[in-house]
């Protein structure tokens, strides 16, 4: 007997897993040694050259999650959204499409570095006992993929895990992560109280394409230029572009989808939000005065921009987009005429640019809350709000409507014209936005649909408020867990000297801010500054990475000659 057989046959379960389709199928994807996984926010991530016997384990761990839900469907994403094309991540997507709950984590990562069939077993049925799950139930799971390589034997590994416990899936092929999100809670509210649309991919794109017919005003000149980051995106738009009225000018541009080497490479919206510049492949395409905008690789985050009649780059990252939209939403439940009217708040995080936070507060007198970086902390806070407006500055976000909200606007009876305009533009917008999770596509069609009831232009957007200049340095350290955080991110708790240093930088420069948090995903440290001017601002950025990199234990003989001391 070998010892796998061994050790299976002395194990002592409390629930009735299928041990021997488990342990074969466990067999053909061993966890490879020396690498360690961990489930956060964007679920695993890792070089795909790794991957395959984590995904076969989420494949599993998904199909638990639906008989502990009564046999509701949930959903698997394969995507690494911005990473490079190289790498792969898998998340699980919760009945309603929302994030896989926190503390299922834990467990995740548990049973994705469980080293053999026995223990992997064990943690299985660890997770069964917690969550007092009836192994019995019957498990569906709906996925999807996006465009790299690596993502057909990805496939093949989940298949397996949830064939291994006997799941009824749909395969929805290609799509972007926010289509899977949508398609998870559609298949489970079809046919409730809380249906949210026909769940299909035609479905999702009728859904749009309806509301923005209802929400159009004029007829807009010129084209909106949108890179899809040769990603998943560029099938997404080409396919709502047939849905879309002739309103709606766009023109795609990195669409080469299966060619290698160029997913997220040069273009994007992490591009554009780290660079802050053009894509090179849009210079001589994007013209003064003309919209751009790009979409990651998997297409859940948004960023704008223009070129002013000098040829100036201008972005217009999340914080812009989150003002757009919470100035518009504020005044339009004005304008309904609510006996209760909904209150509209923001949810933002410590990169949130000082400006964008007192544009909010004082101009717009907004709450506004501040939590700690991952759409899960941004996505929880907002749901305290009536309708809740989140955005990370790098592009990811949504609105949320509280269930009141959406009955208190189904029930509401206008008493004039324009009460009653207004109140059906409300219902439209609720169409047109994705609250499953923060979706490229459907964000910008609500921008476009905002600035054409506004008549502005991205000029006039952008002069909302002005950014802060602002850096942003990622300083590597021998052990990321040294530095500790409180207040949502915003101080250092340990080491306590290092954040003194920080108050007496900052307290040096006009309109000076900074922090210093732990990576969530390696051994670095991420280093954020604010200031008055961008020399000041690069500044005060390089004075706290160089003392970091020492508190971090790193050798001073090898720290970049840009840190200061």
């Amino acid at each position: 007997m070998s010892n796998t057989a061994q050790a299976l046959k002395s194990l002592q379960l409390r629930n009735n897993l299928p041990i021997a389709a488990l342990a074969a199928a466990c067999e053909q994807y061993p966890k490879p040694e020396g690498h360690l996984y961990s489930y956060g926010t964007a679920g695993f991530r890792s070089h795909s050259k790794w991957f395959e016997p984590v995904v076969f384990r989420v494949g599993v761990i998904a199909a638990l999650r639906s008989k502990r839900h009564s046999s509701k469907f949930i959903g698997v994403m394969i995507t690494a959204s911005h990473n490079p094309e190289d790498d792969n991540g898998v998340k699980i997507v919760d009945p309603r499409g929302e994030m896989l709950q926190t503390e299922w984590e834990p467990y995740c990562t548990k049973i994705a570095n469980a080293p053999d069939p026995a223990s992997f077993i064990t943690a299985l049925d660890d997770l069964c006992t917690k969550f007092k799950i009836d192994v019995s139930k019957r498990s569906k799971v709906v996925y999807a993929y996006d465009t790299r390589p690596s993502c057909p034997a990805l496939v093949k590994a989940l298949q397996l895990g949830l064939a291994a416990m006997e799941t009824e899936t749909i395969n929805e092929g290609v799509r972007t992560t926010p289509q899977l999100h949508y398609m998870t809670r559609a298949l489970n509210t079809q046919g409730t109280k809380d249906d949210y649309g026909e769940p299909s991919i035609p479905g999702y794109y009728k859904k749009l394409s309806s509301a923005w017919k209802r929400l159009i005003r004029r007829r807009e000149e010129g084209s909106l230029l949108i890179d899809c980051a040769n990603g998943v995106g560029a099938i997404a738009m080409k396919e709502l572009l047939e849905y879309l009225s002739d309103d709606f000018k766009a023109t795609l541009v990195n669409t080469d989808v299966f060619v290698p080497g160029v997913l997220n490479n040069m273009c994007g919206a992490d591009y554009v939000k780290t660079k802050q510049e053009l894509p090179p492949s849009l210079k001589g395409v994007l013209k003064a005065g003309q919209r751009g905008c790009s979409l990651d690789g998997d297409a859940d985050r948004l960023m704008y921009y223009y070129l002013d009649e000098k040829n100036i780059f201008h972005m217009l990252d999340g914080d812009k987009i989150s003002a757009l939209i919470a100035g518009y939403l504020v005044e339009k439940v004005k304008l309904c005429g609510f006996k209760e009217p909904p209150r509209v708040g923001v949810v933002q995080t410590a990169y949130a640019n000082g400006n964008s936070t007192k544009y909010m507060q004082k101009t717009k007198a907004l709450p506004l809350v501040c939590v700690s970086t991952g759409v899960k902390h941004l996505h929880h806070a907002a749901e305290k709000f009536g309708i809740g407006v989140y955005f990370e500055a790098n592009g990811h976000g949504t609105v949320l409507f509280s269930s009141d909200t959406l009955e208190n606007i189904r029930k509401h009876e206008p008493q004039t014209p324009t009460q009653d305009d207004n109140t059906k533009d409300l219902k439209a917008l609720i169409d047109l936005i994705n609250s499953t999770v923060g979706d490229a596509i459907s964000d910008m069609l609500l921008v476009e649909v905002i600035l054409n009831h506004l008549r502005y232009d991205a000029r006039a957007w952008d002069s909302l408020y002005t950014d802060l200049p602002n850096k942003l340095v990622k300083v590597n350290v021998k052990n990321r867990a040294d530095f500790q955080t409180e207040v949502a991110e915003r101080r250092l708790t340990h080491p306590a000297e290092l954040q003194r240093f920080v108050d007496s930088q900052v307290a040096k420069y006009p309109d000076g801010r900074g922090f210093i948090r732990p990576s969530g995903t390696e051994d670095a440290v991420r280093v954020y500054a604010e200031a008055a001017s961008k020399f000041e601002a690069e500044q005060l950025a390089n004075y706290l990475a160089g003392w970091t990199y020492d508190f971090g234990g790193m050798d001073p003989a090898q720290r970049p000659k840009e840190y200061l001391r």
